[in-house]
């Protein structure tokens, strides 16, 4: 048996002092599950206490504007992540009350929550008997087990949710749960584990056999495709035109800057007039801005075209609008786009305190 050993690893060794830790409170439960999904404890630390600080209760959550649960997930990446936790907050509002249900399969219907996620809180929330197998877990079992192969095959995932069901304890399910995860994001580590200080290295068969370095069998290699793009970066005075994107695909219901195929860059200036009715001229090209996504390399390059009109007729209010330099870090915009606003706002302090104050006006600004 597993379990004694974890627990007592894990109460010895464990993480024990996470902010959403030693509470019973689903909404905090579920809200870190949610941003722990793909992403290291360590970087979700900071966005987890921005999120509880303005939006202490799901009902805080549910009212918001979802320019501003985006804002605040900025950087963390997998947006489709922020948009399902605002969608799941408005339907546990408006269809109970703002209350969780305590069981799995209930919660596993939800917006955003997969099998593995509905266990944790369920687990962690309300104490139910559920089993996990996020990233970490099923590297642990697999060692621990033998079971060879990439976890994206049928029969290997479901020997995996097998052996998770198999050696789930009656009692201790919180820190055994919780022992498995940090097991995994520690000694148990995809490579350089520590397998001479894992309580469950006795019995462990990769270990035994010498196969800790093939189990899990890594996801195959594979050469990602570039999407090359021209970002328009369409200047008035100290603000910039940003678009809303899409709900769906690649940061889905963020803003950021228009786009254009990369051949088309050479007609940028006719590119602003046919779409947004401005009149510009051409600036400068900026460094290309390179961004991994799951699938492909993006390689952007932002062109600078300077309006040299005002109004963007027959733009919608709510497609596009002009955005303060200094209001990007608090706006919805995917991170490399932050960065390089970030940039361009930072030089443009740089020639207001050599030239003379400017008189900037600051916020969104609609078309």
């Amino acid at each position: 048996m597993i379990a004694p050993r974890l627990v007592h690893w894990q109460r010895r060794h464990g993480r024990n002092d996470l902010p959403w830790q030693n509470t019973r409170d689903a909404y905090r439960v579920w809200l870190s599950e949610i941003m722990l999904q793909q992403t290291r404890v360590s970087s979700v630390i900071p966005y987890f206490l921005r999120f509880v600080e303005r939006f202490p209760t799901i009902h805080a959550l549910a009212a918001a504007d979802e320019d501003e649960v985006l804002s605040l997930w900025s950087g963390l990446g997998y947006y489709t992540r922020a948009r399902n936790l605002h969608r799941c907050a408005r339907e546990l509002v408006a269809q109970r009350g703002g209350v969780f249900p305590s069981d799995p399969s209930e919660l596993e219907r939800l917006p955003g929550i997969g099998r593995s996620t509905a266990a944790a809180i369920a687990v962690f929330a309300f104490g139910r008997r559920a089993a996990i197998l996020d990233g970490n877990v099923r590297r642990v079992l697999a060692r621990w087990e033998g079971i060879a192969g990439h976890a994206a095959e049928p029969a290997v995932l479901a020997a995996l949710w097998n052996a998770a069901e198999r050696h789930l304890p009656h009692d201790e399910l919180q820190a055994y749960t919780q022992g498995l995860m940090d097991l995994g994001a520690s000694l148990c580590s995809r490579t350089r584990p520590g397998c001479d200080r894992c309580p469950l290295a006795d019995d462990c068969v990769a270990r035994r056999e010498g196969l800790v370095a093939a189990i899990p069998r890594p996801r195959p290699s594979r050469v990602l495709p570039v999407r090359e793009q021209a970002w328009l970066v369409i200047r008035r005075d100290d603000e910039v035109l940003v678009e809303k994107r899409a709900p769906a695909g690649v940061w889905g219901g963020l803003w950021s800057l228009p786009e254009a195929e990369a051949h088309e860059a050479v007609e940028a200036p006719a590119l602003a007039l046919r779409r947004f009715a401005l009149r510009t001229r051409a600036g400068a090209e900026l460094a290309a801005v390179d961004h991994v996504f799951t699938h492909f390399r993006l390689r952007a390059r932002p062109i600078v075209l300077v309006c040299e009109s005002s109004g963007a007729g027959g733009v919608a209010d709510e497609t596009a609008r002009w955005l303060a330099l200094a209001q990007a870090d608090a706006a919805p915009l995917p991170a490399p786009v932050k960065v390089l606003l970030r940039a361009l706002g930072s030089s443009e302090r740089t020639d207001a305190s050599q030239n003379g104050p400017a008189g900037f006006e600051h916020g969104f600004h609609s078309t």
